[in-house]
């Protein structure tokens, strides 16, 4: 009895030394990445859209501002989920993990700026499938000749993403088909398409969180502690987000005069560069773990962040443009659709085995200059 009575003090001493102060806290906030040194962008993003400084600086300024803000709202959610249990931790990280997208894509919805929207998400996805996943294999398979993963898992987050494809294929492929004064039945096509998506990502939840959990288990979890308080958590979490909303407006009012000025296409804009702020976060957590040897973990990362922009930002984003009265369709241009397909499928085809090594990464990598490329050069279409 005393011996049991002694492990448990210890326990409670450990959890008690453990336990961190504010202090330690707010310590642990301004040191948790390299990549706070950005912070400096974000008082010069708010006077540049005061001051009027001009729409190219505007959007430069917020642009580097919102990078370090998305890895500090994983930072948060990442503390708060250790107090969680795993189940809630999962879905507070599935929920909070792509939020900067999430509030861009809904700023500019609110705005009508529907091109900019469907971009941005089709390009998250494109992103975290080729440039971050592609980063992973490349960095972990200089370090190692070769490394595993749940074959399994991996195959279920390619076909999950193959039903996605699907999902905007129909769209694309109904629009040819109907004479252009029936338009409005690809918006009823594409509201409908969307209550299936949803409940298609709840079902994906159920299958990740409580059935089959046992394939999503990464290494290192019961180890890790909270590293601040939580009401630290919850308030760096509620002011990061105030700030990534208030940054995001002043980024996509901007996006007009950007593309007048540079020269950019707004599919360019939305497809390449908005992606690069909102993954920011998972790309460097991807890359880290994957040169740790971790690569299911770095898969997790990559891929589930496509799945969640697929399955649920992006029919989320069409049910709330039919709540507010915004024409948001799952009809993306045909380019755009089978470049999604594309990478869907060179995707699938490298993780088939299990397995992945620099040269994979490296595939990937080159697909997705190719399509940036393409992109570049890419006219808008015409506004809906």
């Amino acid at each position: 009895m005393s011996a049991h009575s002694h492990r448990n003090v210890d326990s409670e001493s450990r959890l008690i030394i453990h336990k961190p102060t504010t202090r330690q806290s707010l310590e642990r906030i301004v040191k948790a990445s390299w990549v706070n040194v950005l912070l400096v962008f974000i008082p010069l993003g708010f006077i540049a859209h005061f001051l009027k400084w001009g729409d190219t600086a505007i959007f430069l300024l917020n642009f580097f501002a919102i990078i370090p803000l998305a890895k500090l709202l994983g930072f948060a959610t990442e503390d708060i989920a250790l107090r969680t249990g795993q189940t809630i931790g999962a879905l507070l990280n599935a929920t909070f993990g792509n939020a900067v997208e999430l509030i861009i894509a809904i700023i500019a919805l609110k705005e009508g700026q529907i091109r900019v929207v469907q971009a941005s998400v089709l390009g998250s996805i494109i992103s975290n499938l080729l440039l971050v996943l592609g980063c992973c294999f490349l960095a972990g398979g200089i370090k190692y000749s070769s490394q595993e993963f749940n074959e399994t898992a991996a195959q279920t987050s390619a076909s999950l993403m193959a039903l996605a494809c699907i999902a905007l294929i129909i769209p694309a492929a109904f629009s040819v088909a109907i004479p252009p004064t029936a338009d409005y039945e690809v918006v009823n096509l594409s509201h409908y398409t969307a209550i299936v998506l949803l409940i298609v990502y709840g079902l994906y939840l159920l299958f990740q969180l409580k059935t089959h959990v046992h394939l999503y288990v990464t290494e290192d979890e019961d180890d890790q502690e909270p590293e601040l308080t939580l009401l630290i958590s919850l308030l760096l979490l509620a002011g990061v987000t105030v700030i990534v909303a208030l940054c995001g407006e002043f980024l996509v009012s901007s996006i007009e005069g950007i593309t007048e000025s540079l020269g950019l296409t707004k599919t360019f804009v939305g497809l390449i560069l908005l992606p690069i702020v909102g993954n920011a976060a998972e790309h460097v957590t991807a890359i880290t773990v994957a040169m740790k040897n971790k690569m299911q973990l770095a898969i997790g990362v990559a891929a589930g962040s496509s799945l969640q922009i697929a399955l649920f930002v992006t029919p989320f984003l069409v049910v709330l443009g039919w709540i507010i009265g915004q024409p948001m369709t799952l009809f993306f241009e045909v380019f755009e659709t089978v470049l999604l397909f594309v990478s869907v499928l060179i995707m699938n085809y490298l993780i088939q085995d299990g397995k992945s090594n620099w040269l994979e990464g490296a595939l990937l990598l080159a697909t997705y200059v190719i399509i940036a490329i393409a992109f570049y050069f890419y006219p808008d279409p015409p506004s809906p």
